[in-house]
């Protein structure tokens, strides 16, 4: 890897950004007219001094999913998406590999869902992209990494969410997440990284296995987009879930929102709330 010419164009980059074009507040006094370090390390979710150090050259094999993360930071074009790619070693996701990236366009529909939960998922169900509304509803999740970041691991071998299901609810939403990750791998037959996502899954989880092998179609039933969501701080919530999904980069967005004027968007509104600040503290 070039570590010297990745750590100028990183900080090339990172000084042509307007700070309220990625939603960083600006104050009076301030000098700096592009992102400080510590304010695309945040938007990134990597530390400070990694980001110091890939900028000094002194960082020399950041992963893709780092590349990938400044890439969305910086809202870099598909051209200067593809250059710092190959400046960090790696070849830039070509049509059949799952994309886990959101374009311009879609973080501008995000940006005006600034203040509403919204979580963004690509064709594999792993995390791409969660709001500070999302972390405060639903649980901080700067801290998952790796398998960690995919809800179908989530839901069969991790920690579960915060949503409330019914036995039978649980076993749909299983079973629809194990066939929706099934079409996407005949879609991306060469994608090697979605090839060991499965694997793993099915080495831990005789659930995952049983689902993968039956190779039965999502259950007919639509699942409901009503979702109860247990918080701790606010207590029990009913919201409703919508999933849009991007065609052309094979995303998922979900969003939640309450009934205005109801004990629930009450509800809501304070969970963010309590949220919000304790992330900014």
């Amino acid at each position: 890897m070039e570590s010297w010419e990745f750590g100028r164009t990183l900080r090339r980059w990172r000084d042509r950004v307007a700070p309220e074009t990625v939603g960083v507040p600006v104050g009076r006094r301030r000098r700096a007219s592009g992102l400080r370090r510590e304010e695309l390390a945040g938007l990134a979710g990597i530390s400070a001094d990694y980001l110091t150090r890939l900028e000094q050259g002194r960082a020399t094999a950041p992963s893709a999913q780092v590349v990938e993360a400044l890439v969305r930071a910086l809202r870099l074009s598909e051209t200067e998406r593809d250059l710092l790619y190959r400046l960090a070693g790696h070849a830039a996701p070509g049509r059949d590999v799952v994309l886990s990236r959101v374009t311009p366009s879609v973080q501008r529909l995000l940006d005006r869902l600034a203040n509403t939960p919204v979580v963004v998922y690509d064709a594999t169900w792993t995390l791409v992209l969660a709001n500070a509304p999302y972390d405060a509803l639903m649980g901080e999740t700067s801290t998952w990494h790796g398998i960690e970041r995919n809800a179908i691991w989530r839901n069969l071998l991790g920690p579960g969410t915060r949503i409330v299901h019914t036995a039978q609810e649980w076993a749909d939403h299983e079973a629809r997440l194990v066939a929706d990750l099934r079409l996407t791998a005949s879609r991306y037959p060469a994608d090697r990284a979605l090839r060991r996502l499965i694997g793993e899954l099915a080495d831990d989880s005789a659930r995952f296995a049983e689902l993968w092998d039956s190779n039965a179609p999502a259950p007919l039933a639509n699942p409901s987009k009503r979702k109860v969501i247990d918080h701790p701080a606010v207590g029990r919530m009913t919201l409703d879930c919508d999933t849009l999904i991007v065609a052309s980069d094979d995303l998922r967005i979900m969003v939640y929102t309450a009934e205005p004027g109801t004990e629930d968007a009450q509800r809501l509104a304070l969970a963010i709330v309590l949220g919000t600040q304790t992330l900014i503290d």
